[in-house]
């Protein structure tokens, strides 16, 4: 233990470690659960060598005021959201209400994705966000084939519309909760449930005329995948083996193509170990090749329906046939599925919440859970070049799976996939539905009236739910994202020892040193601005942690009352719309959208200075400021 005699070089050493979690953080070269441990780490060491006292002689740096975070009742009342989320999720609770919506009509189905955009804001107020965009995407897309619209131009407002509704009460979002977490670690009282929810009605209503007349319209049409890889046609990355009795033996490319293998776009060639990359003109295609291609899903079903068996291993072929048998018996006693049933294509989507992510295609075996084999594979708009089996899994992902209209029901039902189209089979409401919407309304009730604490509630509604069989041990602990926990640990952590070493004085100095005009409006402003912006390139949860000790402190110096800072930093780190990974949702909605990054800048960026200057009056006006 060595002492220093001040916290200058306790504050440098805090404050360069979160500017590099704040770059680690933002650019994703580290998985983020790899980087909150490091950095977690470096603080306990830090703090056991260079310890802080307080007035009492205790360390304030010590494991038990870093580690102090993972036991936060606000991150334990966010896991327990998410675990309830899951059982809303699991027995099809919202169903009923999202095909209230589905219609044949076009202008009725034009009305219907508005009033499912109002659902999803209103609702996003008291359940996360993320399961209520699960369940709309498969209906929005439904209405969208419906209208005539191109999914392009309403997968972005639907994410947009959840976030919003998140903005209006305590539970709206997790980073509102852990907001007032980090008020209540610093000795302020926590925010109510409905604390914020008028000036947040403010805001959700200006965005959201927003999100429902001016965003569809500036976003370009992207109901192909990319319009510069094959005309309108969405693109997969597939991959082709060449077996000994395969009929592409011996086939020439001539004038850049394979004459068996039309409109597929060749990246390369795997030869005896040795990469062949384009041109390929007077090659042969040989024995046990393997061919990394980029084609369309319609193209891929051409192929697969030309050539039985063509793109199955013989180990795929038989577990299918196998899944496929057993389904069959289930289903229509001892009569066998027939075989051309198992060219069925669908897509599924990888969610964020799946325990594929990180694996490779080959370490998930869909073709032994699902009896279904992997075609292709799309990642945010973009052509993933190298071999199936060696590409790891990532949330969003889309991939284009053949099997049995039985065996992509499969694919339905289980919680690791999001079944996007394919199937036209409508799945009954379970039976606990109505039980797993009492719970959960219940708890929002107790929550709301103040009769309970919000994670004594939520605890509660989560153990509830499990005791009910709405959703089983394994499925409520795949809803616990472990990112989400290791995260706000750490920036908790960071928070203590911001605020420990007198950083988080330092930075709120420094802003309120800047020569803006306006005063406490000026710097109410430029606080949420910044926050904003951080928000889009780290987590919003690490931006609500590391910003809540500083607007404490500027609200401090400036005499204002803190609840209106905590408030600003609620609003702003809100504001994940100008990037795919400001927020889970974004994320969900990148690939049925076929989005490119900058499509959520062109949205985004407009929104997020509306409710910048919404805001500001907001401050002005209601405030008093």
């Amino acid at each position: 233990m060595i002492l220093l005699e001040d916290n200058f070089y306790h504050m440098c050493f805090v404050l360069f470690l979160t500017a590099v979690a704040i770059v680690l953080f933002a650019r994703e070269k580290v998985p983020l659960e790899v980087t909150s441990i490091g950095i977690l780490t470096l603080l306990l060491l830090f703090g056991q060598i260079f310890p802080i006292a307080d007035a009492t002689g205790k360390n304030q740096l010590d494991a038990a005021h870093l580690l102090a975070g993972f036991a936060n009742p606000s991150l334990i009342a966010v896991l327990a959201l998410l675990v309830m989320g899951q059982g809303i999720i699991q027995t099809d609770a919202l169903r009923p209400l999202s095909e209230l919506f589905m219609t044949s009509s076009k202008i009725l189905a034009w009305l219907s994705i508005a009033g499912i955009l109002v659902f999803v804001t209103t609702v996003s107020a008291f359940l996360n966000n993320t399961p209520l965009v699960i369940i709309a995407i498969p209906v929005i897309q439904a209405l969208a084939v419906t209208s005539g619209v191109s999914q392009s131009r309403v997968m972005i407002p639907l994410s947009f519309a959840a976030i919003l509704g998140g903005m209006t009460t305590l539970i709206g979002s997790s980073t509102n909760l852990l907001v007032s977490s980090s008020m209540t670690e610093l000795g302020y009282e926590a925010l109510d449930f409905f604390e914020f929810t008028i000036p947040g009605s403010m805001m959700a209503a200006v965005g959201f005329i927003y999100v429902l007349f001016i965003a569809p319209f500036i976003l370009k049409d992207r109901s192909s995948m990319t319009q510069d890889l094959v005309g309108d046609k969405k693109e997969f990355v597939a991959e082709i083996d060449i077996n000994e009795d395969s009929p592409l033996i011996g086939e020439e490319c001539i004038n850049g193509h394979f004459a068996k293998l039309p409109e597929m776009n060749i990246k390369l060639i795997q030869r005896k170990g040795h990469l062949i990359l384009p041109p390929f003109e007077g090659y042969k295609i040989e024995k046990n090749d393997v061919m990394i291609v980029a084609t369309t899903r319609d193209q891929l079903s051409v192929v697969l329906s030309k050539y039985p068996g063509f793109l199955l291993s013989e180990d795929e072929a038989e577990v299918i046939d196998r899944v496929n048998d057993r389904l069959a018996e289930e289903e229509r006693g001892d009569d066998k599925i027939d075989k051309k049933m198992t060219r069925l294509v669908a897509e599924v989507m990888i969610p964020p919440a799946s325990r594929l992510i990180d694996m490779t295609l080959e370490q998930a075996n869909f073709h032994r859970q699902f009896g279904v084999i992997v075609l292709g594979i799309q990642r945010r708009a973009r052509v993933v070049r190298r071999r199936l089996g060696r590409i790891r899994l990532e949330p969003g992902d889309t991939l284009l799976v053949a099997g049995s209209p039985a065996s992509i029901e499969l694919a339905r039902d289980n919680a690791d996939v999001i079944l996007l189209s394919g199937s036209k089979k409508e799945l009954p409401v379970p039976k606990k539905a109505p039980l797993a919407a009492v719970i959960f309304l219940g708890v929002i009730s107790l929550a709301a009236a103040g009769l309970m604490s919000i994670p004594v509630a939520a605890v509660t509604g989560a153990v509830v739910m499990i005791a009910t069989n709405c959703l089983n041990i394994r499925q409520a602990t795949r809803a616990i994202d472990r990112k989400i926990f290791l995260l706000v640990g750490s920036m908790l952590a960071i928070g203590t020892a911001l605020q420990a070493s007198d950083g988080a004085q330092f930075i709120a100095n420094s802003l309120l040193t800047l020569p803006l005009p306006g005063g406490n409006l000026a710097q109410l402003a430029l606080l949420f601005i910044l926050v904003a912006i951080t928000t889009n390139v780290l987590s919003n949860n690490a931006c609500a942690i590391l910003f809540t000790p500083i607007a404490m402190n500027m609200a401090a110096n400036l005499g204002v009352d803190p609840m209106i800072f905590a408030i600003t930093v609620v609003f702003a780190a809100n504001c994940s719309f100008a990037s795919p990974i400001g927020y889970q949702t974004n994320l969900l909605v990148m690939g049925p959208g076929h989005y490119k990054f900058r499509d959520f800048l062109i949205s985004g960026v407009p929104l997020v200075i509306i409710l910048w200057v919404t805001y500001i009056f907001i401050a002005k006006f209601y405030f008093g400021i």
